[in-house]
């Protein structure tokens, strides 16, 4: 699980880069400054949470056992599909009802932080 964790988490970044590049050189005489704005937003999230990921994979690959670690891992990609997808099919132009995926996004983020907190606070010294 670490080693998929590590491929995505680098995925993850690249197109971070990738569509964060995109948006401030190749969309800015097709979007609204406010439809960049959004993109923005995606592309900052998604890679906080992939750095989140990569740290998650590397905290699996040291500790294997630790509870929580995969919870967290899953629902910080589950929240960058959800989360940073979403605002980049707004900013594109999908329809309005895609909106309230957004938010669901946002929750998967929360619940991978704190399935991070929860690793942690099982964690002895000792180990």
């Amino acid at each position: 699980m670490a080693r998929f964790f590590l491929i995505i988490a680098a995925i993850s970044g690249f197109f971070a880069v990738v569509i964060g590049a995109f948006a401030a050189h190749g969309l800015q005489q097709v979007l609204s400054s406010r439809a960049i704005d959004v993109v923005k937003t995606g592309v900052q999230y998604q890679m906080y949470h992939a750095l989140a990921l990569l740290l998650v994979a590397l905290w699996l690959h040291h500790k294997p056992a630790t509870s929580g670690l995969k919870a967290a891992g899953l629902a910080f990609i589950l929240g960058n599909l959800l989360f940073s997808g979403s605002l980049y099919a707004l900013a594109l132009g999908a329809p309005s009802w895609l909106g309230p995926i957004t938010p669901l996004g946002g929750l998967c983020f929360l619940f991978g932080w704190l399935s991070l907190m929860f690793a942690a606070w099982r964690v002895r010294p000792a180990d």
